[in-house]
């Protein structure tokens, strides 16, 4: 199998890419969105999740969560509650504010968020989680998405039936992270419990997710699930030219059977160009740049303080030692990231860097139960 450029629609939603960025708490903000966008390839972006009531009441930090700009589209917020008409309400308001979709958090595994109903706790009430999502699906003209893992647990694995559920009620997509919440990010993504949510809709589009990291690793994705789409998270962290190294692989794919034809190939189809890895100073010139958007965004203590959590994922990637990582994530100054990316450029890369190597990806660790 190779990699086919395929349309994907959330309902009246076009997106340009069947590659999503997922929402990572703390993470998928606007300056990153958009410093990802400017790569190309992306379809659809995700906040961060909003919790329904706080957005409802207005709370200044969860409006910073929703930071948006113009080439920031399409753009979906996802929203976490278990009162549906708190949910209702924020979905509302968010189609008034000019969001493009609204996704409701049914995977998050973490505690703070279980322990009030919401995330994947919502897996264990199918009664009452259908009935919220049908309020929502009805008091908004956009497309509502759903996001889920397999089930609670391997005893429980319910998301072919929420999914079949959910498409019968009105929801445009459904993504699925093809790990239980006993889970969390433990063991390999079950490809084969995905297929069981795709086999189980008539006409929505299911979209995968879990440990993407390359064009091979989508390839296996869509070839062993079936899923019209695929969802990235901790690996766009890692390797935000994720997304164009995708839409690449599907147009290389397409030139090389266009020039199966020998009337294409003497129009020229099938020479490949071909999209390299991102180098040294492509990765430190993208690092400069989602920097210099959060500084935008709210200033020299919002980005430092922001940067701090990114920095890790960082010198995962550029191995810049263990000085330059513990001076980035205690980041004060503006400057002194600028002093920073200088003096990396300078030195160039280390001897243990390597152009195509990529790390693996970072997890929460212990108990889920204690995240």
């Amino acid at each position: 199998m190779t990699l086919q450029p395929q349309p994907l629609y959330f309902g009246p939603l076009r997106l340009e890419s069947r590659y999503l960025l997922s929402p990572l708490a703390g993470y998928t903000n606007w300056p990153f969105r958009r410093a990802v966008r400017e790569l190309g390839g992306l379809g659809l972006a995700t906040t961060d999740l909003v919790n329904a009531r706080a957005l409802v009441n207005r709370s200044p930090k969860t409006l910073e969560l929703i930071d948006t700009c113009p080439d920031d589209r399409p753009l979906a917020v996802q929203i976490f509650g278990s009162v549906p008409e708190e949910m209702r309400d924020a979905a509302q308001w968010l189609e008034g504010y000019g969001i493009q979709a609204i996704d409701i958090n049914m995977g998050c595994p973490v505690h703070k968020v279980t322990k009030t109903g919401g995330g994947s706790a919502m897996m264990c009430s199918p009664s009452a989680t259908v009935d919220l999502v049908r309020q929502v699906v009805n008091a908004v003209k956009i497309p509502v998405t759903v996001k889920m893992r397999l089930g609670w647990d391997d005893a429980d694995l319910s998301a072919p039936n929420f999914a079949r559920a959910f498409e019968q009620v009105g929801v445009a997509a459904v993504m699925i992270h093809g790990r239980t919440r006993a889970q969390g990010f433990s063991g390999q993504v079950n490809r084969a419990g995905i297929r069981t949510v795709v086999a189980a809709v008539e006409r929505i589009p299911i979209i995968g997710n879990g440990d993407i990291r390359t064009a091979a690793d989508a390839e296996r994705m869509f070839g062993e699930t079936g899923c019209a789409g695929i969802s990235i998270g901790r690996g766009a962290l890692l390797n935000p030219w994720i997304f164009p190294q995708l839409v690449h692989a599907e147009t290389r794919s397409r030139s090389l059977q266009a020039a199966d034809n020998p009337q294409a190939k003497a129009c020229g189809y099938g020479e490949e160009v071909g999209l390299a890895s991102p180098g040294y100073e492509d990765r430190l010139d993208f690092m400069a740049r989602h920097f210099d958007l959060l500084l935008k965004q709210r200033g020299e203590r919002h980005a430092c303080l922001t940067f701090r959590k990114m920095a890790a994922w960082y010198t995962r990637v550029l191995k810049p030692g263990k000085e330059v990582h513990r001076q980035l994530v205690m980041l004060e100054r503006a400057q002194d990231f600028e002093d920073i990316v200088a003096r990396l450029r300078d030195l160039g890369p280390p001897a243990s860097w390597q152009r195509d190597a990529l790390p693996e990806i970072a997890v929460p660790k212990g108990p889920v139960s204690h995240w």
